[in-house]
């Protein structure tokens, strides 16, 4: 019977009730005696209770038991899910990975939580300072358990198959060239329908939130209208057999058992919430007369740390638009920077990068490691017509840039067998055009 709905809006006071229970959210309190429908009032804080107004985060969840039914949390595999830093030596290099692998079904069932693969990251979660980049390779969807994630925010980027994502606030699909976050405490299950593959960028310590605007003004980017929140739906569901709640803990794994489902809020009202964007919205800013402005006009979304104007991690998309800039060498340029960078491909040709770079793999430029143009895409944009021109058509390349140096894991490095050690090869056809004779 249920047909997916949202409602629209970043950080929005949303109220919702799952229409089956009409009247199911308390009217003029959050906490009556006696909830309507015999419902458990619990809070879900996102941020600390004293925080200004502006950025203080909570929902309030309507629900037929409340999320502490569990028995005791015991320890889990957690397989490549990891926050260890020092698994390797550091590595300063260019790096770039071809597409991760999907394990077949019949050989290797893997849901959501089991294909886990933590790639890079700095920081750890307990000091509440620090990132994490997963990638997620799945064959079978969660059943009878779900995740919740006590470290920090999900930022979900889903590359190859759809998710259907069920959460205590409702139900999200997700498809490619869309993202969402899930953020900190907040419960839920990922059913796909086929090999599915996707990127993760998790943020300790901080929520994401639309970048300050300046002199571009009210509109522009991302706009908040954009961003959609699921509604209540609920499932009065028990398990006799056991629903296993996983917990990232401290970056483990635990698993606590009760004997039913955790999606049984029925109605809910707050700003603490999951919700998706469609990248396809975002309004593109551009140079429309010569040079290039900083990538940081395509920031979707930020975590921003405690320094002023310094990202803990920017989630910024390079998505199709116009290039128009006279007498410009237009695609990106070389450049060293203070910043990490990491760069997915969720479909299409990267400009700067037409060969090697592909959907499902990813590349890391670290700080201060020189990374550009490869040969051929240098010599020819040098040389090309500069007329109006549609960049990027048909493609939607990424970055996760962040503040943090990150380190690589193992499983990065060697057990995936992915990294493309050949990478460096593509600059070395670049030769010197210096004429000090010419000007």
């Amino acid at each position: 019977w249920f047909i997916l709905q949202y409602m629209s809006g970043f950080g929005n006071e949303h109220v919702s009730e799952d229409p089956r229970c009409p009247g199911a959210l308390p009217e003029g309190q959050n906490n009556p005696q006696v909830c309507p429908y015999g419902l458990y009032a619990e809070q879900l804080s996102g941020s600390a209770f004293t925080c200004p107004r502006p950025t203080n985060k909570r929902s309030w969840l309507y629900r037929i038991l409340p999320s502490v039914c569990h028995k005791p949390f015991k320890p889990l595999e957690e397989g490549h899910l990891t926050h260890n830093w020092d698994e390797v030596e550091p590595d300063p290099n260019q790096l770039r990975w071809k597409p991760f692998e999907i394990p077949k079904a019949p050989q290797n069932k893997l849901d959501f939580v089991s294909g886990l693969h933590t790639l890079c990251g700095a920081g750890e979660p307990r000091g509440r300072n620090g990132i994490a980049v997963h990638i997620f390779v799945c064959n079978t969807s969660m059943l009878d358990r779900c995740l919740y994630n006590s470290d920090g925010d999900f930022l979900i980027v889903p590359q190859q198959g759809k998710l259907l994502i069920t959460t205590e606030f409702g139900k999200m699909l997700v498809e490619p060239n869309e993202i969402c976050v899930i953020q900190q405490g907040m419960r839920f299950s990922v059913e796909v329908f086929g090999e599915t593959r996707g990127y993760i960028l998790e943020v300790y310590g901080a929520h994401f939130e639309l970048p300050d605007l300046g002199p571009i003004g009210a509109n522009g980017l991302a706009n908040p209208r954009d961003f959609l929140v699921p509604v209540a739906w609920y499932e009065d569901r028990q398990v006799p057999g056991g629903y296993t709640v996983i917990s990232k803990y401290q970056g483990k794994l635990f698993a606590a058992q009760q004997n039913f489902s955790p999606f049984n809020v029925v109605a809910w009202h707050g700003n603490y919430t999951p919700y998706k964007y469609h990248l396809e919205k975002f309004m593109v800013i551009n140079a429309v007369a010569f040079d290039h402005a900083d990538p940081s006009i395509f920031t979707v979304l930020t975590a921003k740390s405690t320094r002023p104007g310094v990202a803990l991690a920017d989630f910024v998309i390079f998505p199709p638009r116009w290039g128009v800039a006279n007498n410009t060498f237009r695609p990106p340029y070389y450049h060293r920077n203070c910043m990490s960078e990491f760069m997915g491909l969720i479909k299409g040709y990267y400009e700067a990068k037409e060969e090697g770079f592909q959907p499902g793999g990813a590349s890391l430029h670290s700080m201060m490691t020189p990374h550009g143009p490869d040969a051929d895409c240098f010599e020819k944009a040098s040389k090309a017509k500069l007329e109006p021109e549609r960049v990027a058509e048909g493609t939607m390349a990424f970055m996760f840039e962040s503040s943090l140096s990150l380190a690589v894991t193992k499983w990065g490095l060697q057990t995936s067998n992915r990294l493309d050690k050949s990478y460096y090869k593509c600059w070395e056809p670049l030769k010197s055009h210096f004429n000090p004779k010419c000007k």
